[in-house]
């Protein structure tokens, strides 16, 4: 069969057109009820994780909506390349600023100004507003990865810039291998979810106890960079929206800067 909207070839079972991400006839015979069940879950509450990115692929999209592959994958690039130049900028210019801080206002401000950014991206379907919740993320993340630069000598220490290296191989290394094994990914969600909340637990008791964490910055290092190959897979199981291009990115940068960061401290301690 063919997609009504951009007459691309689709397999029979299909729930989305894999070329242009329009929901197909047969699983969505009118917009109407769609969209009141996209009403629905608008007005459920909070949701995020797993939840809102099934919401995402299975609410009713306008085919206006929609743009072309290469567009959408142009957009995800740009809005990723947008939070690396505000966190240059920020290593740059806003290390003195940062040392000024009390650490209050890491452990209370940021929290708050990330969440409130994923919220408002989650919950937004207007690009902008998805851009505003999006840069709320990235700029308190870049305040701790301007802390995390700082310590180990700024943005020309080698340190620093092999951490950023790896960091940048391992992304396009996932990006590679989700195009190349995309069912592996298919696979990976539940595995991936576990492995992060059983990691969060034994930090938290190692921390709790004083106990040297350099074998889970490498375990969290590894489990992220998964989770950047897991979320550019996702990316294209969204219907090509504008919207869900600026929601993929957020989902990328957040697996990136994490693999960064504990790469910065691999890296760093590999030196001393």
């Amino acid at each position: 069969m063919k997609c009504p909207y951009c007459q691309y070839e689709v397999h029979d079972g299909d729930r989305f057109c894999t070329n242009c991400g329009a929901p197909l006839p047969a699983d969505s015979p009118s917009p109407a009820p769609q969209k009141a069940a996209a009403a629905a879950a608008a007005n459920t509450g909070l949701v995020l994780g797993a939840q809102a990115r099934k919401i995402r692929m299975e609410t009713y999209t306008d085919p206006n909506d929609l743009i072309g592959v290469r567009t959408y994958n142009a957009i995800i690039g740009v809005v990723l390349i947008w939070g690396l130049f505000v966190n240059v900028l920020l290593c740059t210019y806003a290390a003195d600023f940062v040392e000024r801080l009390h650490p209050a206002v890491f452990l209370v401000a940021y929290p708050l100004c990330a969440s409130a950014g994923v919220i408002i991206a989650g919950k937004s379907s207007n690009p902008v507003i998805s851009f505003i919740g999006y840069n709320l993320v990235v700029v308190p993340f870049g305040l701790v990865i301007t802390v995390m630069v700082n310590m180990y000598g700024g943005l020309d220490s080698s340190i620093v810039r092999n951490a950023f290296l790896y960091t940048l191989l391992i992304s396009l290394g996932m990006a590679a291998l989700s195009m190349i094994a995309p069912n592996l990914f298919a696979k990976l969600g539940g595995a991936l979810i576990s492995c992060l909340f059983g990691l969060i637990i034994c930090e938290v008791l190692l921390l709790m106890f004083h106990v040297s964490q350099v074998v889970t910055d490498w375990i969290a290092a590894g489990l992220f960079s998964l989770y950047i190959g897991y979320d550019i897979y996702r990316a294209q199981q969204f219907p090509k929206t504008v919207d869900n291009a600026v929601d993929s990115a957020l989902d990328i940068y957040l697996d990136a800067a994490n693999v960064f960061l504990r790469l910065l401290r691999i890296t760093g301690k590999s030196e001393d």
